[in-house]
């Protein structure tokens, strides 16, 4: 079992325990789908077919001021490749998508791999087996790696349960740092995953799980996130990384629209600063210009 850090993942706990403002990237899908990606596709297949446009992502973000960008390699589990007849592919695409981001990045710029859930669920309330799981992240993981990332983000997770299969098979087998987010819905009691845990109780179960680094992506605005961020923050001492949502999506002549403009994000995201949140980015409807504005406000 492995689970000492190799130095560059060191760098990155160390600085991120320090209080060090990481600037984390923007939507991924967001900007495939400005970039020629149709509806029901593999945003994983870009990977071998339009490298270029896997580069042009991680090049815009770093340049717009990130410091942290992740792979393309969300859905990047057999289960999820399975779905788009790519199985025999899990390995190149996760290779791929974390040697494009690598060739882009600037000397003290790190590159996280994308981990997001098999879109199953674990045994009883599924039909997947907690080995069945685990070694279809291990499988992923260990591509990434091979491709070169400096760290694992598993994100936008709805089962706890989940989310520690992914972190064993990162912390027993790699020397990366492990990040981990949940995603929570608001309801008339609060925050809560889809399996029913509060802000509090993920961060003090992924405490105990062994992640590095925990937060929260996706599902929310900027507002919901400053809240959930605040309960996180009361329930552990980890470091904290937030990617927010540009708001709420609707449907506008046919295309899907983002409420949040970057000037609106970036009050938010600074209020998330305050919060004690130390790595911030964007999620789905975020693009380089909300990075590009939260880097200069963020220098100003």
């Amino acid at each position: 079992m492995v689970h000492k850090l190799n130095q560059t993942s060191q760098k990155i706990l160390r600085e991120a325990q320090s209080g060090k403002i990481f600037l984390l990237d923007g939507a991924t899908g967001t900007f495939l789908q400005n970039h020629g990606l149709s509806p029901g596709g593999s945003p994983e297949e870009f990977n071998e077919s339009r490298p270029e446009i896997i580069k042009k992502m991680a090049r815009s973000y770093f340049e717009a001021g990130s410091d942290m960008v992740l792979t393309n390699s969300f859905g990047g589990t057999i289960f999820r490749q399975g779905h788009y007849g790519y199985s025999d592919k899990v390995h190149l695409f996760n290779k791929l998508s974390a040697e494009h981001a690598v060739s882009q990045k600037p000397e003290n710029g790190f590159v996280c791999g994308s981990i997001g859930p098999t879109g199953g669920f674990l045994e009883p309330l599924g039909e997947i087996s907690k080995e069945e799981m685990s070694s279809a992240f291990l499988d992923q993981i260990k591509a990434l790696e091979a491709g070169g990332v400096d760290a694992v983000t598993i994100e936008t997770m709805l089962d706890l349960e989940e989310a520690k299969v992914a972190i064993d098979a990162a912390r027993d087998h790699t020397e990366l740092t492990v990040i981990v987010t949940m995603t929570f819905d608001k309801g008339p009691k609060g925050f809560f995953t889809m399996m029913g845990a509060t802000p509090e109780y993920a961060a003090r179960e992924l405490s105990r799980s062994g992640a590095h680094i925990i937060g929260s992506n996706c599902g929310n605005g900027i507002n919901n996130m400053i809240a959930i961020a605040s309960q996180m923050k009361n329930a552990t001492d980890l470091p904290l990384l937030i990617h927010s949502n540009a708001g709420i999506p609707s449907l506008k002549s046919g295309e899907i629209m983002y409420p949040e403009d970057p000037a609106y994000m970036v009050e938010g995201f600074l209020k998330l600063r305050d919060t004690g949140v130390n790595i911030i980015g964007g999620c789905c409807g975020t693009t380089p210009e909300h990075i590009k504005a939260l880097s200069k406000a963020l220098t100003e």
